[in-house]
């Protein structure tokens, strides 16, 4: 009668612990815009659809997680795109970094590499990218905010693109943002990148988006609480 009480038990704390991994994400408060339309929602209840065109890298849809991993023989990060014909938008996702060095937001334009927002360990960045490769052009980082990252643990982070500017908040704290006129132009699709070993990604969603009526007042509170 114990063992069965105790494997019931067992099997009661497992399916307990399989909805709360299964819940989604709570959408997070925004800082530069509001919500939209929804772009994409995706929970990874099922295989990679068409929407996501991996390039490089292993992706594989597990117990309602995406995982990338760097493929040593690819020399080059894990890729996944999927098509963001928008000028501005907000973009959520939650992560969990598993042995990887880093992950990126990686957006591009219609001419290549627009900007990204960098993860690692060691806390998160927003860029502007290299758009020309040898030409002229070279990648700026705009605001580079160190904040421990625990492997192991999700966190979940806001994206958002007003025209020039970019933000990104952590786990609803901290805020990165920059501006450049290189980024306010229509982008042409967004990649997830793993360098490394792992990285698993949950409940991504994007949004179409538009500046808040009250962004300009806020602005310099905003960008003097962030420093």
């Amino acid at each position: 009668m114990c063992k069965i009480l105790l494997s019931l038990s067992i099997c009661l704390w497992s399916m307990t612990i399989s909805v709360l991994a299964a819940e989604p994400s709570a959408d997070l408060d925004t800082v530069m815009c509001e919500r939209g339309k929804v772009i994409l929602s995706d929970d990874f209840a099922k295989p990679l659809g068409k929407a996501w065109q991996p390039s490089k890298g292993k992706w594989d849809v597990v117990d309602g997680m995406l995982v990338g991993a760097e493929s040593a023989d690819d020399m080059h990060g894990a890729v996944l795109r999927t098509p963001v014909k928008e000028r501005n938008f907000i973009m959520q996702y939650s992560f969990k970094l598993d042995g990887a060095k880093s992950t990126t937001l990686s957006i591009n334009d219609p001419k290549g590499h627009n900007s990204r927002v960098v993860i690692s360990k060691g806390g998160f960045s927003v860029r502007k990218d290299d758009s020309d490769g040898s030409g002229p052009d070279k990648p700026v980082t705009l605001q580079d905010v160190k904040s421990p990252i625990k492997p192991g643990e999700w966190h979940t982070i806001v994206v958002e693109f007003n025209g020039p500017e970019m933000l990104a908040r952590l786990d609803g704290k901290e805020i990165a943002y920059g501006s450049d006129k290189a980024i306010g132009v229509e982008k042409n699709n967004i990649g997830l990148t793993v360098t490394g070993e792992s990285v698993a990604f949950k409940d991504v969603r994007i949004w179409e988006a538009k500046p808040k009526a009250d962004w300009a007042k806020n602005k310099a509170n905003v960008l003097s609480a962030a420093k």
